[in-house]
């Protein structure tokens, strides 16, 4: 299979699970000796071609485009920050670049072919919609999110682009039956719809990787010592639950004098959190890191926890929850509206591995983790079967097998359809031909 792949994350260039996602979910294919050409975005410091674990990708150079947005933005858009102005703008140049790119350039001048274009997000929707149209190729969107889930409302602008790549696509995979309701509840057609969750790369994150020496060592350095250590990792805004988390903290302190909350991630709440700390009297509880951190540091993170908690109030999916529950680590996590949580976590029975707590309530968040900080055993259950249920439902390679099924199905959708119209218009059979049988 020959793919043309939009994605806005990828190696070196992370933001968040998408850039995990694509990184992991390429190599799968890879292996399957796929060929995968990625449209990625450039930094400003990255090659514009380049081959990554034997994926060939592009990453067009951006432009400037501050002097003309007030008058080439959209409406909604212009009430944006300026930061937010800028990347819509510089989104949208990639799309149209990297659209190019492939059309004119690949297919065009160089006579490459293609069997799908695949897009995910509507930071890449576009040139998924342009490249479908321009080259008959048939078109699958990822919904990792959507813009009104993960805002609360958010940008009409964002929200369009979603429901016209969701018109143009032949397939829709989402990444969990709780986000596949959401895109229903939109309007978008069921039919098209199918759910593959993400995975985890359960040899890289397992138990076990750092002696305790190691671990003792790094709680040291990152002012933990020999504190039970609850820990956080995500971008820092509302819809993740660190505010949440840290006021759960002022009543885990009170059964907890000694628990440590460690946060990890960059966003919009530094200030806020900051504050919050300060005026909780949580000083000497809460550490607070402002840093996007490399992948074999959070693992070691993870290793060091006794509790990872991700209260997030949006959350279609949520890589970070398989990472831990790989390393071994019972979870505390949000589980109202839009969750892929709940469909990871077992909040019960006999292969209980982590909680289901409501992220609005900082009392719930609270009582859960006092219950696992107090007990040790188990903890020590939760983690064995969050461990297990990960390695069992969530490599990376059952999720390529699923991602490749709906790959292959809107494949033979396409072809049908282009066949169906074909004799519509003509008013001819086009004869069924065994792709096995030989032409003589």
């Amino acid at each position: 299979m020959r793919m043309a792949y939009f994605v806005d994350e990828f190696p070196p260039f992370f933001r968040g699970g998408l850039g995990t996602y694509a990184m992991e979910i390429t190599k799968e294919y890879v292996r399957r000796g796929y060929n995968i050409t990625v449209f990625s975005r450039n930094t400003g410091n990255d090659p514009t071609n380049d081959i990554w674990e034997g994926v060939k990708v592009h990453r067009p150079l951006l432009l400037n485009v501050a002097d003309v947005l007030p008058i080439v933005s959209p409406g909604d858009v212009m009430n944006w920050d300026t930061g937010g102005q800028e990347f819509f703008m510089e989104t949208i140049f990639y799309n149209f670049l990297s659209a190019s790119k492939l059309v004119n350039g690949l297919a065009g001048k160089e006579g490459k072919t293609f069997d799908i274009v695949v897009a995910h997000d509507w930071l890449s929707f576009i040139a998924g919609i342009i490249s479908k149209r321009s080259m008959k190729l048939p078109l699958v969107v990822h919904f990792h999110s959507a813009e009104q889930g993960r805002t609360g409302n958010g940008s009409a602008t964002v929200k369009n682009i979603e429901r016209l790549a969701a018109v143009k696509a032949d397939m829709i995979v989402t990444v969990s039956y709780a986000m596949r309701d959401e895109l229903m509840k939109y309007g978008y057609p069921e039919s098209k719809i199918r759910v593959v969750y993400n995975g985890i790369d359960v040899n890289k994150y397992r138990p076990g990787i750092f002696s305790d020496e190691e671990i003792r060592k790094f709680k040291e350095e990152i002012g933990v010592g020999d504190s039970p250590m609850i820990f956080f990792v995500g971008r820092l805004t509302w819809v993740k639950g660190a505010d949440t988390l840290v006021m759960a903290m002022a009543n885990i302190v009170k059964e907890v004098p000694d628990a440590k909350l460690v946060i990890v991630g960059k966003g919009e709440q530094e200030s806020m959190l900051r504050q919050m700390v300060a005026s909780h009297g949580l000083e000497n509880n809460v550490i607070l890191k402002y840093e996007y951190i490399p992948e074999h540091e959070r693992i070691k993170y993870y290793a060091a926890c006794d509790i990872a908690v991700f209260p997030s109030k949006y959350e279609p999916f949520g890589i970070v929850c398989l990472e831990a529950m790989a390393m071994g680590k019972p979870v505390i996590v949000g589980a109202s509206g839009t969750s892929g949580f709940r469909e990871q976590v077992i909040p019960f029975g006999e292969n209980i591995s982590g909680f289901h707590i409501n992220p609005q309530d900082p009392d719930d968040i609270a009582k859960f983790t006092v219950i696992l900080l107090k007990d040790p055993d188990l903890r020590k259950t939760m983690g064995i079967n969050a461990r297990k249920r990960a390695v069992e439902k969530f490599s990376w390679e059952i999720a390529a097998d699923n991602t490749v099924r709906v790959y292959e199905e809107a494949i033979l959708l396409h072809e049908e359809n282009r066949k169906a119209l074909y004799e519509a218009v003509c008013e001819c059979k086009i004869p069924d031909v065994n792709p096995t049988e030989k032409s003589s």
